[in-house]
């Protein structure tokens, strides 16, 4: 079994050792592997055109401006063939969750809900995703079962605001998505121990030990 973290303008590394830091000791499971996909540098317009290590551009960091597509669609063809090098190591597709922190989480639902809709789940910490994105759009038009979303978002959260948060995870159950969201009082744009270790536990749920021998 195969998880993907999408991390937001750092490195996979980076976020690898944040978790780690976070935890005492690294996101591991004994059947599960897991991913640290590194975003490739681009100009990033919110800070200026500067490159940064990000998943894709914004105009601007709000919920109510048009989505970057031209580089959300290109960064999901890049990471579908990640997705597609786990299935041909023989990892079977609804065995791999993909997700991550901010944007990351904002990527993993395009890739899932537009592209890959029979993976295992979606995670996504402090994400949110633009009033009319091309995800809703998706789903308007859809009949399958989707994966499963596990939301978590700190109310203090001054970059990504918890309302976001909580509309992108509404938007979604409205559209047939089984979701989840966990607040977490007083905590700002990151991460701490509770919701990792929360996840850690979806994860486990969503990818089962017994599944993985059965394989």
């Amino acid at each position: 079994s195969c998880t993907l973290l999408c991390d937001t303008g750092d490195t996979g590394q980076g976020a690898r050792t944040w978790i780690k830091q976070i935890l005492n000791q690294d996101m591991a499971f004994q059947h599960i592997k897991v991913i640290y996909p590194t975003a490739p540098a681009r100009p990033y317009t919110p800070m200026k055109g500067a490159f940064s290590t990000v998943w894709f551009d914004r105009y601007k960091i709000c919920n109510d401006c048009p989505e970057h597509i031209e580089s959300i669609d290109a960064m999901c063809q890049g990471l579908t063939d990640l997705i597609n090098d786990e299935i041909k190591n023989g990892i079977a597709k609804n065995r791999i969750l993909i997700g991550g922190f901010s944007m990351g989480g904002g990527m993993a639902m395009h890739l899932a809900y537009r592209f890959h809709q029979d993976l295992a789940g979606v995670f996504a910490l402090s994400s949110f995703l633009n009033k009319d994105s091309a995800v809703y759009q998706a789903l308007k038009r859809n009949e399958s079962v989707l994966p499963e979303l596990f939301q978590c978002h700190g109310t203090a959260d001054e970059l990504v605001l918890y309302s976001w948060g909580e509309e992108t995870n509404k938007m979604l159950k409205s559209l047939g998505v089984s979701t989840s969201l966990h607040t977490f009082p007083n905590l700002n744009h990151e991460l701490n121990r509770t919701e990792i270790e929360k996840l850690k536990a979806w994860i486990v749920k969503k990818l089962p030990v017994e599944a993985a021998k059965a394989n």
